[in-house]
């Protein structure tokens, strides 16, 4: 039989290149911590969001082109 704490991976924190049990860190820290987390996943999200838009854009103006080539542009006069 398997000691279940042995199954549990280690909450090791690497940060700034130092490496920290993060099971004995303070509360305050821990909290810290996953407000990092949290804002690491926002942003992937966000990220994430944007590349969907830009997707979305270059596509409209792929449409866009295509339905402008049966028009004729006006001269600009300067």
């Amino acid at each position: 039989m398997s000691n279940s704490k042995s199954n549990e991976m280690e909450a090791i924190l690497t940060f700034e290149d130092k490496k920290y049990d993060l099971k004995n860190c303070p509360k305050e820290v821990q909290e810290l911590v996953k407000g990092m987390q949290v804002a690491d996943a926002q942003l992937r999200m966000h990220e994430d969001t944007l590349k969907v838009l830009a997707v979305g854009r270059q596509h409209l103006a792929s449409q866009l082109k295509a339905k402008l080539e049966t028009i004729n542009p006006i001269n600009n006069k300067q």
